[in-house]
């Protein structure tokens, strides 16, 4: 007999070994050898993460498609893995060898690594155990690190191939620069943090005007957030059409401090509503001014250390001008060497004392910090590597235009249009010591050699210098005499950034650039879950190689999931310490009630707002099949093979397999669609209205009663649909169903095969008839017992019915179902009549009224009257909500979770007062 109780604590665990004993998730399991093959690649986690809310949404609709998929008959392969994860391992193995205060620098690079390695090996990689935990069914067999030799071995061929096919340069351009972690960052290591400011506005001479803080025909003024940045001025825009400043046009201003010459340049970036009008130019520091830098053929000069520390004294540019002024040497003096901020204010005091300071105004701004160094980024000119992505991205954009791949929703192609058609260069370069280090070299005069490895780096370099006339041909003969490694070239000190190595992912992690039976089987992959915010950094990146490399896309479909968020809507953060643990959510109530609760809200274009108590509702659903399976079970409800299902004879059977054949093709419906609430939502109500609360009570007079064959028959039945129910929640609800469809299997027998393994239902029993008249019934007992709560009736009184106006077939039905609508409506006497009695609550159902006079069981004065005071209360409550979001200035300030959450309640006490008047309604009619 089952358990009174499901506990997931001890269930799940126990599936789990199982399905690993059976190594039921390897690639192809369960299917015939010449299945249609069905590939999804996992968004490999970083190695340093752990489960978070949107990986357990994401893994759980991967994991939903893959299981229905395999059920299918399908070659599945659920390719596993994770990401190194530069920046933050790197940040991780740091933190812990300074803990033992050692730096990186005191072991070198080498050594790191191999501590980054140890890492790894002990404690990276939690969060694959937190998938299992999940329910995820990869291969695990099949895990790969963006690090392993396989996919560095494929790093390498792209990197070279697309260096010698001129894809890939290096250039002196912007970055994001992490003056903490010494690095470039990518736009998705950025923060955008709104903090307090100011912004000071300048006054700039006019070149041959002698300068006067009264007289602004001697200056312009602009306006800037960042004064340390204006030692790198080289110019000020203004817009072609601000008559204020046209005259001005084509002169020069002098920069204070400094004495340069600043051309004023006409560009349409200026806006002239916005500050003064008249931009100050900082083409090394800042990314709009470094296009209109471009346009202009401005200067780009860097006034800044990687340590974000002012650099003059070593600055060839300020060297130069020391020359045409003199003075410029104090000021190098006093702010050589400075950090940032603190040069800020210095040269805030400078300029005023120079006269030069007009006004400064308190500023609330955004301010883009890393994400892992916690500090404001730097836009900073360097030396770098770029992929030429504009190239690439052409095919990538044509692909989905064709309708090659397909975005799921819709709407998310136009922003991937947006991004690819207004793609910049792809900057792929870090200063870290932990990833795949960039396969260049160095000779003596600086010319690079890009190649798979040293040796044959080595080999293209002597040919070069050999083979070229000049001084470098004597130094490497001499070099050669008496050789050592090392002494010729010198290695890149770069490494690629991760999302390089993970847009290879589709097909580096099946074996490429080898030709493997896996890469032939499993090229292109099927569709790719992901979140919307790396549609950019990963999935256009994939679109861009997979096509380049292997002709072809690496998927046909990307589905697009939204956010999780709180329940009222605000995104998750530690800082306002609304972060749900998926683990925590596990704990409490098990993987299937969260993988559940999240594929039901996981409605296309609508972000999954969460409450715990939702997670717990749906644990409620699973423990309704769980009970449901042990009625069944003390009933004598087991499979027999012997009876032919079409053979059923009685009208509820008949009724139940035709709603399970419905239901089946709703479900599959939903799940090929992507719309996985739909799916799990007509799960949902055939498991616990149509089977539950309706099938298996129509069923007690049956189990109850001398007709045995009429017993054989529901039993059977019964065990066939539990069997269908199992497998129809399997992808959602993975270990339950795994745990009962071992237990059902019969006294002293086993399955076939697991219930994973097991064929996707496709019922096709279909009874309209049987159909029409048990939902006939249920429609009528559940509008009795809708009226019934409405109107406060209590739940024991028994009630007379009077039908008007019923046709022959309603006749035949009341006379066919007497018995269940006497008890499970709480009905007594029934009769028909020309009219509805007077105080009677009334139910249309089909042709037929019914009618229940209800004088005699409540006080229909005392009845309304309470509805009434509810309606008042419940009116004065919208009311105040209505005035709040009438308010522009809350909707306008408030945060945009709370004025959603009162929206959200306004609708639901829309609701609510729709019943109450349609109840207030039905009692005055029947007083």
């Amino acid at each position: 007999m089952l358990e009174k109780t499901y506990d997931a604590a001890s269930v799940e665990p126990k599936i789990a070994e199982r399905w690993e004993r059976a190594d039921a998730f390897r690639a192809g399991a369960g299917a015939e050898p010449d299945a249609e093959p069905f590939t999804i690649v996992i968004p490999p986690p970083n190695v340093t993460g752990s489960l978070h809310m949107g990986h357990a949404l994401n893994n759980t609709l991967q994991d939903i498609l893959i299981r229905f998929e395999r059920m299918r008959g399908k070659n599945v392969l659920w390719q596993p893995g994770m990401d190194h994860a530069g920046i933050a391992t790197q940040m991780v193995v740091e933190r812990k060898l300074m803990e033992r205060q050692i730096h990186r620098q005191d072991l070198g690079r080498d050594e790191f690594v191999e501590k980054v390695w140890e890492w790894k090996a002990e404690s990276g990689g939690a969060i694959i155990n937190q998938l299992k935990r999940l329910g995820a069914s990869c291969d695990w067999s099949r895990e790969r690190f963006t690090m392993d030799e396989g996919l560095s071995k494929a790093v390498l061929e792209v990197f070279v191939t697309l260096y010698k096919q001129g894809l890939i340069y290096k250039d002196k351009r912007l970055v994001n620069w992490d003056p903490k972690l010494l690095t470039a960052i990518s736009d998705l290591e950025v923060e955008q943090v709104e903090v307090n400011g100011n912004l000071w506005h300048f006054r700039y001479p006019i070149e041959g005007k002698s300068f006067d803080p009264e007289d602004d025909t001697t200056f312009i003024t602009v306006a800037t957030t960042r004064p340390e940045t204006m030692l790198g001025d080289t110019g000020i825009a203004v817009h072609p059409e601000d008559d204020r400043y046209k005259h001005l046009v084509g002169k020069n201003a002098i920069l204070p401090l400094v004495g340069r010459r600043l051309p004023i340049i006409a560009d349409e970036y200026s806006d002239p509503e916005k500050g003064t009008g008249a931009v100050k130019m900082t083409p090394a520091h800042d990314f709009n001014d470094f296009e209109v830098g471009k346009r202009h053929n401005l200067r780009m000069v860097n006034v800044l250390s990687t340590e974000a520390a002012v650099n003059l004294k070593e600055n060839e540019d300020f060297l130069e001008q020391l020359e045409e002024t003199p003075e410029l040497s104090a000021t190098i003096a006093t702010l050589h060497g400075l950090d940032r901020f603190d040069a800020r204010r210095k040269i805030v005091e400078m300029m005023e004392a120079g006269g030069f300071l007009a006004k400064v105004e308190p500023h609330r701004h955004m301010v883009p910090h890393g994400d892992r160094g916690g500090v404001p980024i730097e836009p900073f000119l360097t030396d770098q590597w770029y992929v030429d992505a504009k190239t690439l991205a052409k095919p990538a954009i044509a692909a989905v235009r064709e309708g090659r791949t397909k975005f799921v929703p819709k709407n998310w192609e136009k922003t991937y249009f947006e991004w690819m058609e207004n793609i910049q260069p792809w900057c792929i370069s870090r200063q870290l010591w932990w990833g795949h280090q960039i396969p260049a070299w160095y000779g003596p005069d600086g010319q690079v050699f890009v190649e798979k490895d040293e040796e044959t780096a080595l080999e293209a370099a002597i040919q070069h210098y050999l083979s070229h006339e000049g001084p470098w041909k004597a130094w490497v003969e001499e070099k050669l005499e008496n050789f050592r490694p090392g002494e010729i070239l010198t290695r890149d000190e770069d490494v690629l950034d991760t999302w390089f190595s993970s847009a290879l992912w589709p097909f580096s992690t099946l074996g490429w650039p080898d030709k493997t039976p896996e890469l032939k089987t499993y090229y292109q992959t099927d569709v790719l879950v992901t979140g919307f915010d790396i549609i950019f950094f990963w999935v256009a990146r994939m679109m861009m190689m997979g096509l380049h490399f292997m002709h072809k896309e690496p998927f046909h479909t990307v589905y697009v999931h939204a956010l999780v968020r709180d329940k009222n809507g605000a995104k998750m953060s530690k800082s306002k310490g609304n972060v749900i643990d998926p683990l925590e959510l596990i704990n409490e109530y098990g993987a299937d009630a969260l993988r559940f609760t999240l594929a039901i809200m996981a409605a296309q274009g609508r972000d999954v707002k969460l409450d715990p108590q939702r997670v717990a509702g749906y644990r409620n659903f699973g423990t309704k099949l769980w009970n449901a399976t042990r009625f069944a079970e003390m009933n004598g409800v087991a499979r027999n093979d012997e009876f032919w299902l079409h053979d059923a004879k009685l009208p509820v059977n008949r009724w139940i397999l035709t709603e399970l054949t419905r239901a089946s093709r709703e479900i599959t419906k939903g799940i090929t669609a992507y719309r996985f609430n739909e799916a799990a939502g007509a799960a949902y109500k055939f498991v616990w209205n149509l089977f539950c609360d309706w099938y298996l009570e129509l069923l007690k007079p049956v189990f109850t009663g001398d007709d045995e064959a009429a017993k054989v028959e529901s039993r059977t039945v019964a065990a066939f649909v539990l069997d269908e129910i199992y497998k129809l929640l399997h992808p959602f609800m993975p270990f339950m169903t795994e745990e009962l469809w071992a237990h059902t299997a019969g006294e002293g027998r086993e399955r076939s095969t697991l219930l994973c393994h097991a064929s996707w239902p496709q019922p096709d029993f279909e009874d309209d008839e049987a159909a029409s008249d048990i939902n006939w019934l249920v429609d009528l007992v559940s509008g009795i017992r809708s009226v019934r709560a409405e109107m406060n009736v209590p739940p024991a009184a028994i009630a007379p019915l009077v039908i008007v106006g019923a046709s022959k077939l309603t006749r035949e039905r009341l006379a066919r179902h007497d018995a269940a609508i006497r008890r499970l409506a709480r009905i007594g006497d029934t009769g028909f009549a020309e009219d509805a009695p007077k105080g009677s609550a009334q139910i249309v159902i089909g042709e037929a009224t019914f009618c229940l006079p209800l004088g005699e069981l409540i006080d229909l004065k005392a009845e309304a009257a309470r509805l009434e005071k509810e309606l008042a209360k419940l009116n004065g409550e919208m009311q105040r909500i209505e005035k709040k979001l009438g308010n522009e200035k809350f909707v306008a300030n408030a945060p945009e979770e709370i004025v959603a959450a009162e929206r959200e309640k306004l609708a639901e006490f829309t609701d609510a007062r729709s019943k109450l008047e349609t109840a207030l309604i039905r009692v005055k009619e029947a007083g």
